[in-house]
C-alpha cells in the first residue's frame, strides 16, 4: 500500500498558492503521495504531478493549438532535456543564426529560455499567451506524456542514470521544511513510479510506441546513443525535422560545429548557464552536473540495481525497447 503524506495546513496553503478554486477542488480529489520537493504529488491523467503543473497542463491542453511546423521536445526530467533543446534550436535556426557567431543565442541565453516548457513557462501562472505571431518553426518543450499531434522529438535515458540525476538534483532543491528524504526512500518511490511525471516506464513507452506507429511525427532518441555518436544523431535529427544538411554544409563541418556549440562542457562553462533561473526558481548551474553514462555505479547498491533491473525487464518485455550493455558500464 502506498504511504500517504499529509502536509501541515501552512504547507498546503503554500502548495496551492496561485491555484484556482476549481483546479484546487479537482486536485484534492486525486490520489496523492509524498512529494520529492513539494509536500505532495497527485495522480493526474495516470501520472504524478505537482499542483501548479496540473493547472498549467490543463491550460495547455485547453488552449494550445499546434501547427504542423511546430516541434515539441518531450522528456522525462533529467534525461537530457537541456542538451536536446540546444541541439534542436541550433539545427533548425542554423541559417538564421551562424553556428560560429560569437553572438549566437545559445551563447547568451539558456536553452530553456529559447525552447520554453509549455507547463513551466508558456502556460504557467494562469497565463494564456497569444502564440500566433511567433516565428516558424515554433519550438516548445514538455515533460507531459504523449498528447501532441505536431512533430515531437523525445529523448529517454537509462533508468539507473535517470534516477541518480533526479536524486542529485532534488537533493539540492528540496526545501528544509519538508524534512529529510533518504536515498532509499527516494529509490523506493521511483521504483513504484512515484516521481514527477512518472511512472518512468509508462512515460517512456508512450513515446516509444508513438514513434513506431508514426515515425514521421515522433522521433525517439536514447541519451546513450547521443553520447556515443552525437554527429550521427544530429544528422538524423535534421532529417526528421525537415532541414537536412547540404553537401556544402557537411564539407564545411557544420554538423561538428553544432555538436561543439551544444556540448555539455561548452554549455556548462558559459556564464549564462552559471547564473540566473530559466526554469521556475531553479538555478541554471544546477542543470549541469556530469552528463555521464554509467554514473549510477557510484550511488546504487547491488540490491537496488537488481530491483530496478527486474522492474524494467518486466515493463519493457515485448516492446522492443532496450538499453543494452547498461549494466556493463
Amino acid at each position: 500500500m502506498d504511504i500517504l503524506y499529509f502536509p501541515k495546513e501552512e504547507e498546503e496553503e503554500k502548495e496551492f498558492q496561485g491555484i484556482t478554486k476549481n483546479c484546487k477542488e479537482l486536485i484534492l480529489s486525486l490520489p496523492k503521495v509524498k512529494g520529492w520537493r513539494t509536500p505532495n504529488l497527485y495522480l493526474f491523467q495516470r501520472f504524478w504531478c505537482q499542483p501548479k503543473e496540473i493547472q498549467a497542463i490543463i491550460s495547455a491542453q485547453t488552449h494550445f493549438e499546434a501547427h504542423d511546423s511546430d516541434v515539441i521536445i518531450a522528456t522525462i526530467p533529467k534525461s537530457g532535456t537541456t542538451w536536446l533543446k540546444a541541439l534542436v534550436f541550433a539545427i533548425v535556426n542554423r541559417r538564421r543564426f551562424d553556428v560560429n557567431s560569437i553572438d549566437h543565442p545559445l551563447l547568451r541565453s539558456n536553452p530553456h529560455d529559447l525552447v520554453p516548457f509549455l507547463e513551466y513557462k508558456v502556460y504557467a501562472d494562469n497565463q494564456v499567451p497569444n502564440l500566433s505571431n511567433l516565428d516558424s518553426p515554433r519550438l516548445f518543450a514538455s515533460h507531459v506524456p504523449y498528447t501532441s499531434n505536431c512533430k515531437v522529438v523525445c529523448i529517454c535515458r537509462n533508468p539507473f542514470d535517470t534516477f541518480v540525476s533526479i536524486w542529485h538534483f532534488m537533493t539540492n532543491i528540496r526545501p528544509n521544511n519538508l524534512g529529510p528524504f533518504s536515498l532509499e526512500e527516494a529509490f523506493d518511490m521511483y521504483c513504484m513510479g512515484q516521481v514527477g511525471y512518472g511512472p518512468y516506464w509508462d512515460h517512456m513507452l508512450g513515446y516509444w510506441k508513438e514513434s513506431l506507429n508514426s515515425p514521421q511525427k515522433v522521433m525517439f532518441l536514447k541519451y546513450e546513443d547521443l553520447k556515443e555518436d552525437v554527429n550521427l544523431q544530429v544528422t538524423r535529427l535534421a532529417e526528421f525535422l525537415g532541414c537536412l544538411f547540404s553537401a556544402q554544409e557537411k564539407r564545411d563541418h557544420v554538423v561538428e560545429d553544432i555538436t561543439k556549440l551544444c556540448s555539455f562542457q561548452n554549455m556548462k562553462n558559459l556564464e549564462v548557464n552559471k547564473d540566473g533561473k530559466s526554469i521556475l526558481n531553479f538555478d541554471n548551474k544546477g542543470l549541469f552536473r556530469k552528463g555521464e553514462v554509467g554514473d549510477w555505479v557510484n550511488l546504487l547498491s547491488e540490491e537496488m540495481v537488481e530491483r530496478l533491473s527486474q522492474i524494467m525487464d518486466e515493463k519493457l518485455a515485448g516492446t522492443g525497447l532496450e538499453f543494452p550493455n547498461i549494466l556493463k558500464s
